[in-house]
C-alpha cells in the first residue's frame, strides 16, 4: 500500500468513514494563538459539530452560552441556538492577515479559523483520498529516536487550510505524529509543527486526543516555546444520518 492507503487504514479505514456524516467534538483549547488575538477565553472549552462531506463546524457555545459559530468553506456567522443570525461575514478568507486583524480578532475570525482547522484536523488523513488533492511520498523524518514517513500534500484551492502546501508524518503503525503547515491567517512567518498524541478509537475510528502546536524553523527543527496552541479532546462521537 502507498503511505496515504497505510495511513487511512491505520486510522479506522475508508469505509468506516465514509459512513459517517458528522464528528462531535467535546473539547478545550488554549495557548498563545487565541491569547495574542485576544480570544483566550472564548475556546476555554466547546462542542464542534464538523462535517465530513463539506468544509462545515458548528462551534458552540461562542462567543457567549446560547450563541454558535458557524463556519463553512466561503462564509462565517454567529447566530442564536434557535438560529437567528446575529453577526455574518462572506469572503471571510479574503480579511486575513492585515489591518487590525494583525493585533486582534473579533468573533468572527475566531470562528473562520477555529472552524476550518477543526475541520482539517478531524478529517485528516481520509480527505486526502479526494479528487483534488495531490499526496506524495517525501523524505522521512527522524524525531525522539523514531522514523516517521512523510507525505507531503497539496489542498485544493477551494478547501480552506492553514496553508495548501502541507506535510503529514506517520510513525510504523500508520498514526499521524505530527502535521508541518503555515498558519497563514497569522501571516507567512507563521510556521507551525503541530503534533498529536494520546490516540483512541472511537467507534471505528482512530482520533488523537491531544494537539500541541509549536513554531518551528524553515529547516523544520521544532522551536521549544511559545506553546501556540493546544487542544484536548474529552470525547469524540460519530453521527450517520446527519445530512441536510
Amino acid at each position: 500500500m502507498s503511505l496515504l492507503e497505510e495511513a487511512i487504514a491505520a486510522h479506522g479505514g475508508l469505509e468506516r468513514w465514509s459512513a459517517v456524516d458528522e464528528v462531535v467534538l467535546d473539547a478545550r483549547s488554549g495557548g498563545a494563538a487565541p491569547t495574542m488575538k485576544l480570544k483566550r477565553r472564548a475556546v476555554a472549552r466547546y462542542r464542534a459539530r464538523i462535517s465530513t462531506r463539506e468544509p462545515r463546524t458548528v462551534i458552540s457555545p461562542l462567543p457567549r452560552p446560547g450563541q454558535r459559530g458557524v463556519f463553512t468553506a466561503d462564509s462565517v456567522r454567529i447566530e442564536t441556538d434557535e438560529g437567528d443570525v446575529v453577526a455574518e461575514r462572506r469572503d471571510a478568507r479574503s480579511r486575513f492577515p492585515g489591518g487590525r486583524r494583525a493585533l486582534w480578532w473579533d468573533h468572527l475570525d475566531l470562528v473562520y479559523f477555529a472552524g476550518y482547522a477543526l475541520w482539517g484536523y478531524a478529517c485528516a488523513p481520509f480527505v486526502f483520498a479526494r479528487e483534488g488533492f495531490e499526496t506524495r511520498e517525501i523524505e522521512p523524518w527522524e524525531e525522539g529516536g523514531e522514523t516517521w514517513r512523510r507525505l507531503a500534500v497539496t489542498f485544493p484551492a477551494d478547501v480552506p487550510a492553514h496553508s495548501r502546501e502541507q506535510t503529514f508524518a506517520f510513525d510504523r503503525r500508520g498514526l499521524l505524529r505530527r502535521n508541518d503547515y503555515t498558519a497563514e491567517v497569522f501571516g507567512r512567518w507563521a510556521r507551525g509543527a503541530h503534533y498529536v498524541s494520546d490516540h483512541r478509537e472511537f467507534d471505528g475510528i482512530v482520533f488523537p486526543t491531544r494537539r500541541r502546536v509549536y513554531p518551528r524553523t524553515r529547516s523544520g527543527r521544532r522551536l521549544p516555546g511559545p506553546l501556540i496552541v493546544r487542544i484536548d479532546l474529552d470525547d469524540v462521537r460519530l453521527v450517520s444520518g446527519a445530512r441536510g
